[in-house]
């Protein structure tokens, strides 16, 4: 029998590592180690859990979403991207959707160590993540229900597995509406990650908001949908008795609002530079209210 060179070649593992990027999996990661701040419970004995968690949330569950998103956006790379993984030939065939397979099995292996909530919670992650990309669903297809997915999956989910793997109870209701605020949030960081790929969704048909929308609108309101919630956020923390907090998210706030000012003198341009600035502030915030959350008790 003569093997096809697709079945000899197979893909060096730093060109799988970057098929995952690594570079992606700080949110999701950070969010759940804000999850694990705000339950207030001492890490102790837990530490192999709080270990299994940030690695679940991160280069598995993380690491899925971006293989599967690479396969099914593997023609639309080839015009933004080419030298990806996938669209350069470094990973052949087939074996851009066998990593992403495997990656959800082993996603789902690791995920059943962190009992029934954090199991769950990876489900639905991963869940998304294929429904994100793949058809016939293929959330991404719609910048509103796509950012929205990847704003749970980034922020949401992560940080309610993190407070649910600590305590054997079940995050409160201030937790979890705190976690949905910041996954509000992160649609509009989700909207500023679009405007790299303008041409290429535009030419296969994919609805992102700077297409739907323009750059400009876009720009604006992703930095709307980024400030509301952190407003309500502060709204929240003082009416919870939490002054200090408060001031602290607001000084972090105020950071991102002159940021954005410059952001918007040119969006496009300036969208990378902001990520590595604005979103720092952002989720500096999110470490805050972790820590407001401790101090009232966030776990029943």
């Amino acid at each position: 029998m003569t093997l096809t060179p697709d079945a000899i070649h197979r893909p060096a593992p730093s060109v799988v590592l970057e098929l995952l990027k690594p570079i992606t999996w700080f949110p999701p990661m950070w969010a759940f180690g804000c999850g694990v701040v705000s339950s207030g419970a001492p890490v102790g004995p837990r530490w192999p859990l709080v270990v299994a968690g940030v690695l679940l949330a991160g280069p598995m569950v993380c690491g899925t979403s971006q293989a599967v998103n690479d396969w099914y956006d593997r023609h639309v790379d080839a015009i933004n991207e080419p030298g990806r993984p996938i669209p350069s030939g470094r990973i052949p065939g087939r074996w851009g959707l066998t990593i992403a397979i495997a990656w959800t099995a082993l996603s789902l292996l690791l995920a059943a160590t962190l009992g029934v909530r954090g199991f769950s919670a990876a489900v639905v992650g991963l869940v998304l993540a294929w429904l994100y990309s793949a058809p016939p669903v293929r959330l991404k297809q719609n910048g509103w229900w796509g950012n929205a997915a990847c704003g749970l999956c980034y922020e949401g989910l992560p940080w309610f597995t993190g407070a649910a793997v600590m305590t054997a109870g079940a995050p409160d209701a201030r937790m979890v509406i705190i976690a949905l605020l910041y996954s509000i949030g992160a649609h509009g960081i989700m909207t500023l990650n679009d405007f790299k790929s303008v041409e290429g969704d535009t030419r296969m048909g994919i609805d992102s908001l700077p297409v739907l929308l323009g750059v400009d609108r876009a720009a604006h309101f992703a930095c709307w949908v980024m400030a509301l919630p952190q407003l309500v956020v502060v709204t929240l923390l003082l009416n919870w008795q939490r002054p200090l907090y408060a001031i602290a998210v607001t000084a972090l706030l105020a950071a991102q609002i002159l940021l954005m000012v410059h952001l918007l003198k040119g969006p496009r341009e300036r969208a990378p530079w902001y990520n590595g600035t604005g979103i720092s502030c952002y989720v500096l915030g999110m470490l805050v209210c972790a820590f407001a959350l401790a101090s009232l008790g966030s776990v029943e």
